[in-house]
This record gives C-alpha cells, sequence and structure tokens, in this order.
C-alpha cells in the first residue's frame, strides 16, 4: 500500500510562490506516475499537474501552465510542485496522487491519494 504525505500549504497573498511537497512510502516509486490534483470548494478536482515515471513526461492544464511547475527525485520518493505567481483562483485543496503506467488526467485513474493540503491565495 503507497502511503503519501504533502506538506507546504498556507495562506499567502496573490502575486506570491509556495511549495508544494509529497513524500512517497510503500512501493517502488518510479513505478508511478505521480501527479497534484485540487478541488476548490464547490468544485470538482482537476489535474494541475502529472509527470510520468521517468519525469520526462509532463502535463500541465492551460489554468497553470506557465506557473506551476512539477518534478521528482526517484532516489528520494518525493514530488514537488512549484507554485508561482499565484492568484485567488487557485485557493483549494492540493492532493499528491500515484497511479500506474497508464495513469491520465482523471482522478478516478489514480488509486494512491494524500490527505490533502490546503492553500488560500488572498488578494
Amino acid at each position: 500500500q503507497v502511503q503519501l504525505v504533502e506538506s507546504g500549504g498556507g495562506l499567502v497573498q496573490a502575486g506570491v510562490s509556495l511549495r508544494l511537497s509529497c513524500v512517497a512510502s510503500g512501493g517502488t516509486f518510479d513505478d508511478f506516475v505521480m501527479g497534484w490534483f485540487r478541488q476548490a470548494p464547490g468544485k470538482e478536482r482537476e489535474i494541475v499537474a502529472r509527470i510520468s515515471r521517468s519525469g520526462g513526461g509532463i502535463f500541465y492544464p492551460d489554468s497553470v501552465k506557465g506557473r506551476f511547475t512539477i518534478s521528482r527525485n526517484n532516489a528520494k520518493n518525493t514530488v514537488n510542485l512549484q507554485m508561482d505567481s499565484l492568484k485567488p483562483e487557485d485557493t483549494a485543496v492540493y492532493y499528491c496522487v500515484a497511479g500506474r503506467g497508464g495513469s491520465g488526467y482523471s482522478p478516478e485513474e489514480y488509486p494512491y491519494w494524500g490527505q490533502g493540503t490546503q492553500v488560500t491565495v488572498v488578494s
């Protein structure tokens, strides 16, 4: 069973940066596609970043492209999400996720989820 633990959320002003981290345990880290989803109040969960097992394939939706950067360190079992130029609409609970090789862009494709970390951006 894979366990994921996120850290790094908080309350920040618009325009600043925040870095989320996720540590994985209980599995072979580089067997998994890793990603970050977020869920704002009253909205569905949406993917904000996905990184392939090797780190060579990365996806961002248009809403965060150019502002968010995902990275992974397979030696340390960690995946990070650097969030720059934060906007109030980025306010959400952010979840670290892990999935098998074919995992794509929908939450149902990821069986392993962290507990979530709150990010609140105020203007």
